[in-house]
């Protein structure tokens, strides 16, 4: 089922009804296609909800200038209209900043945590040098960039694979506006600084995963997101770089989706097997 908030969020629910509800974040200047790939494993037993971030994809920019808390309140918005009353978020890089943004603000919101290749505290060098080169590229849009951004994201192997795939990851990234691309970037590049020792603690169950050679979300990132977390697990996947969420898309559903196992079921559930919850959804 595909719709839209009073908003504008445009938004798509798949997977079982009474499912636990299960809210996907994509990533700065992507869609909720980040997800087409992964969404079988995840709607087999979980009721799924992607969207379009503000200013992103289908769904247009916020009314006011973006920020952590903007964003956090779009997912919120989303929920409440479908009549959610909780759910585990799942976020990849700036998404995984905006659902700790959630989880600090709106607890009683938030199941679960899945916290994929997302930033920290870099320290106070890299962290001004981040905010600089977000600041010198604001002018030229994603296009002043993209060739470097996609050297980052997969690895040399997968881009002369997979030409065409990579591509379309290009044309995602240039559909962005360059003003509202620049404004998100700059959310992607601060709002690290608000993260940090979040006070109260977040004390949900997390998982936090990372690749080997993400230059911009280290392994030490996430280790040190998972040390602000009782109880949070860590997961390295070994080889790929920032979009190994997309290159190896297994090698995030499977633990991701045993993660969840564990947390709604306390393990793998039988079809059938779902935890009633309330929502609103159309039973499509």
């Amino acid at each position: 089922m595909k719709g839209m908030t009073s908003r504008g969020t445009v938004f798509e629910v798949d997977g079982p009804a009474n499912a636990p509800v299960v809210v996907l974040i994509h990533g700065l200047g992507m869609t909720r296609g980040t997800w087409d790939q992964h969404l079988p494993a995840f709607a087999e037993h979980y009721r799924v909800i992607r969207y379009d971030l503000a200013g992103h994809g289908e769904t247009p920019p916020a009314d006011r200038t973006p920020d952590l808390t903007v964003f956090s309140e779009q997912c919120i918005e989303l929920m409440d209209e479908l009549d959610i009353e909780h759910a585990a978020l799942v976020g990849f890089s700036l998404g995984g900043m905006i659902n700790r943004r959630i989880a600090v603000d709106h607890p009683n919101r938030v199941s679960a945590l899945a916290i994929l290749n997302s930033p920290h505290e870099r320290g106070e060098e890299a962290q001004r040098l981040v905010e600089e080169r977000a600041e010198a590229s604001a002018a030229g849009g994603p296009a002043a960039t993209i060739d470097a951004t996609l050297e980052r994201w997969f690895t040399e192997g997968f881009r002369t694979e997979q030409p065409e795939y990579v591509a379309t990851i290009r044309d995602w990234v240039l559909a962005n506006d360059i003003e509202v691309y620049a404004a998100n970037r700059w959310v992607l590049a601060n709002g690290v600084v608000e993260l940090i020792n979040p006070q109260p603690p977040i004390a949900k169950p997390t998982l936090v995963m990372t690749c080997e050679n993400d230059s911009g979300s280290t392994p030490k990132m996430s280790h040190d997101i998972a040390a602000e977390i009782e109880g949070a697990q860590t997961i390295i996947v070994p080889n790929r770089q920032h979009l190994g969420l997309l290159e190896d898309p297994a090698a995030f559903t499977e633990p991701i989706v045993s993660f969840l196992n564990e947390t709604f079921f306390g393990a793998s559930p039988t079809p059938g097997e779902h935890h009633a919850q309330k929502n609103g959804i159309s039973h499509d």
